[in-house]
């Protein structure tokens, strides 16, 4: 039945547009100096807010995560070595279905790293088990309870809006996930190498989540098209 209804009825897929590496780096710059300048002013609100952000930004880009996973993300499930990468563990996810538990290891960087992000918020914080990403009230304040995964769209379109992003209501919270995709995809990852790193276990979703660079396959074809052969002069009396 469901099947007849898409047939007479079709509809387009929408799709998160997907963060670049461009924007991410742009935004990153903005928070960076919005910490700053919280510190300067000793404003705790604004300090702790783009401290979490900026954790939240880089941890979810740089490890593919969704939105449900970086609000169930605990403190007491996440390890770092410090100049090398960082571990996190979740109970269950959604590809998980023998409830096992997954692990998912994120690299620390030279430039944009989640690692050094994610220490100076746990560090600002205390924050040694529970929720890692919680909401922080006027007075800076942090809550004991995890952000809820409705919040996150409009916390996540609010930062690339204060950071001058062009049409912020266009991502959600599969931009940072699919902006990772795209970037790896690019950069030469196999299919086979991402799946394993984000976690998919069906290619079909993988390949939902990659944006080509050369979406309309202009590149390729052009230069796989034979060039158009020189026009001999006509010998057609005149």
């Amino acid at each position: 039945m469901f099947k007849g209804i898409q047939v007479l009825h079709p509809v387009q897929e929408k799709r998160a547009k997907p963060l670049q590496l461009e924007q991410l780096g742009q935004v990153d710059h903005w928070l960076k100096i919005a910490i700053d300048t919280a510190k300067a002013n000793n404003d705790r609100n604004a300090e702790l807010r783009h401290l979490r952000n900026r954790a939240l930004l880089l941890l979810g880009f740089w490890r593919g995560f969704r939105g449900d996973e970086l609000t169930r993300l605990r403190a007491e499930h996440v390890e770092v070595v410090p100049g090398q990468g960082m571990t996190c563990y979740f109970p269950l996810t959604k590809t998980d279905r023998q409830v096992k538990g997954t692990t998912f290891k994120a690299p620390a960087l030279a430039r944009l790293c989640p690692v050094d992000a994610y220490l100076a918020w746990v560090g600002a914080t205390q924050i040694s088990e529970g929720a890692v990403f919680r909401a922080i009230d006027r007075w800076g304040h942090v809550s004991d309870e995890g952000l809820h995964i409705d919040s996150l769209v409009p916390l996540l379109r609010s930062i690339l809006r204060e950071a001058g992003v062009a049409s912020p209501e266009l991502y959600s919270g599969h931009s940072l996930r699919r902006g990772f995709a795209t970037w790896a995809s690019a950069n030469g990852w196999d299919v086979k190498t991402l799946m394993e790193y984000v976690g998919w276990k069906d290619v079909h979703s993988a390949m939902r989540y990659v944006d080509s660079a050369d979406p309309f396959a202009r590149h390729r074809i052009s230069e796989m098209l034979a060039p158009e052969p020189d026009r001999l002069p006509s010998t057609k009396n005149r």
